[in-house]
């Protein structure tokens, strides 16, 4: 399971989506409410405009043989959805030493929840390690190509999305 804001998902998600898909039978992608990020004021897109990203870009990794994933909306706690599921691992990204620090702690927190739920953290690709939802937003934004920053139709759905408002 991979869980995160996903606002807007980026190539950052998408290759750590691809890889948990070969290390494991099957991924959920599960998007989560996340009260510091996802108040009307802070997120760039609605649940159901970051969901359909997500989709996209799932359905991008399909194009590639990857199959063994699905995306989904999730409100309540993951370590819930987890159970609900069958889930024992979570899978998260780490793109630097503080990213490590703050899922290390996240992880410690989980196994309060549920002792059997295991957290891999994988680092993230060096080529894509300064790609974050931020980064993106401030592309999207300003009218700035996103390029590699996102997977293509997830990035072409962003820019048509943010077009509307």
């Amino acid at each position: 399971m991979i869980t995160g804001s996903f606002d807007p998902v980026t190539s950052g998600h998408a290759d750590l989506i691809r890889r948990a898909a070969k290390m494991f039978d099957f991924v959920y992608v599960a998007l989560m409410s996340n009260g510091e990020k996802d108040s009307a004021a802070h997120g760039m897109f609605t649940y159901g405009e970051r969901l359909a990203m997500l989709e996209a870009a799932c359905a991008d990794l399909a194009g590639e043989g990857i199959t063994n994933v699905k995306a989904e909306l999730c409100v309540g706690l993951s370590s819930a959805y987890a159970a609900e599921r069958g889930v024992k691992y979570i899978v998260r990204g780490v793109r630097s030493a503080s990213d490590f620090d703050y899922e290390y702690s996240l992880a410690a927190i989980m196994k309060r929840f549920d002792a059997d739920l295991e957290t891999v953290m994988l680092p993230a690709e060096p080529s894509i390690a300064c790609v974050s939802s931020t980064y993106v937003r401030e592309l999207i934004k300003y009218g700035h190509p996103i390029g590699d920053a996102m997977p293509k139709s997830a990035a072409r759905l962003a820019v048509s999305l943010y077009g509307k408002k």
